[in-house]
C-alpha cells in the first residue's frame, strides 16, 4: 500500500519516509482526548513549557534554540494557545470593557486595526515581538543571535504574561475586584526578567537593556500601526 500522507510505498506498520502509521486511527472521541492529553502532557507539553519558562526561561529557551526541541511546545503554537486562553476568559467575563475605551471615529482605519488586534492577541503578540526583536538584535548584537532566534525567544516569553493576565482576569471575573492593572505590571516584570535571563542573567545592565528594548519595541509597533491606519484613511479618501 501507499502512505496516505506522502504516497511512499509502505510494507510495515509505519511509513519509512515520513513515519506515519500505515493505517491511521479513525478520528473519534478517543482520538480527540489523546490529542488534548498530548498537548497538556507535563513532560513534553504546555505544562512542562510553562514550568520551564517560569523557573529558568533563559536556559530552557537557549536549549530549544540550540537544538533540544523535543520537550517544549513549538513557540508559535505556545503564544497562540496562551493568547487564546486569555481572550476566552476576558471575553467571557467582559473584563476589558472596564479598562479599554475607544474614542474617536469608529470608521477610521486605526480604530479598526486596534479592534482587530484586541480580538487576536496571538497575532498581536507575534507582531509586537517582531519589533522588539529588531531592538534586541541592535542592543544585544554581541550575543550573535539572529533575528528569528530572538523572535522564537519572544514567542515563549510573551506567552507567559498571557497566562498571567488570564489568571487575574478569571479572579477578577468571579470576585469583581479590579486586578488586570496588577497583572499588567507583573507581566512586564516577567518579560524584562526573562529576556535578561536569556542573554546573561548575572549582568545587571542586561535588565535595563531588556526594558529599553521592550519599551522601544512597543512604541515603534504602535507608531507603525498608526502610520498604516492614517495612510489607509488618506488613500481611501482620494
Amino acid at each position: 500500500m501507499n502512505c496516505t500522507n506522502c504516497n511512499n510505498k509502505v510494507n510495515h506498520h509505519f511509513c519509512p519516509n515520513c513515519g506515519q502509521a500505515s493505517k491511521p486511527k479513525r478520528i473519534d472521541g478517543h482520538y480527540i482526548i489523546h490529542e488534548i492529553q498530548h498537548v497538556l502532557h507535563f513532560e513534553r507539553g504546555i505544562l512542562f513549557t510553562v514550568k520551564g519558562l517560569l523557573i529558568n526561561p533563559g536556559q530552557n529557551i537557549r536549549n530549544y534554540i540550540s537544538g533540544n526541541r523535543s520537550r517544549l511546545v513549538k513557540p508559535v503554537i505556545f503564544i497562540i494557545i496562551t493568547s487564546l486562553i486569555y481572550t476566552l476568559i476576558s471575553h467571557f467575563f467582559h473584563i476589558e470593557e472596564e479598562y479599554i475605551k475607544y474614542e474617536g471615529s469608529e470608521k477610521s482605519s486605526v480604530f479598526k486595526i486596534v479592534r482587530w488586534l484586541q480580538a487576536n492577541y496571538g497575532y498581536m503578540n507575534i507582531l509586537t515581538g517582531i519589533f522588539i526583536a529588531v531592538w534586541l538584535k541592535l542592543v544585544f548584537k554581541k550575543y550573535k543571535y539572529n533575528f528569528f532566534e530572538l523572535l522564537v525567544m519572544l514567542c515563549f516569553v510573551l506567552g507567559i504574561p498571557m497566562l498571567i493576565y488570564a489568571f487575574f482576569a478569571f479572579i477578577e471575573g468571579i470576585t469583581d475586584i479590579r486586578l488586570l492593572n496588577i497583572a499588567g505590571i507583573i507581566g512586564v516584570i516577567y518579560v524584562i526578567w526573562a529576556m535578561a535571563h536569556f542573554f546573561e542573567k548575572m549582568k545587571t545592565v542586561n535588565y535595563f537593556k531588556a526594558l529599553v528594548c521592550y519599551v522601544l519595541g512597543l512604541i515603534t509597533f504602535f507608531i507603525f500601526i498608526f502610520a498604516i491606519g492614517i495612510t489607509t484613511d488618506v488613500l481611501t479618501k482620494h
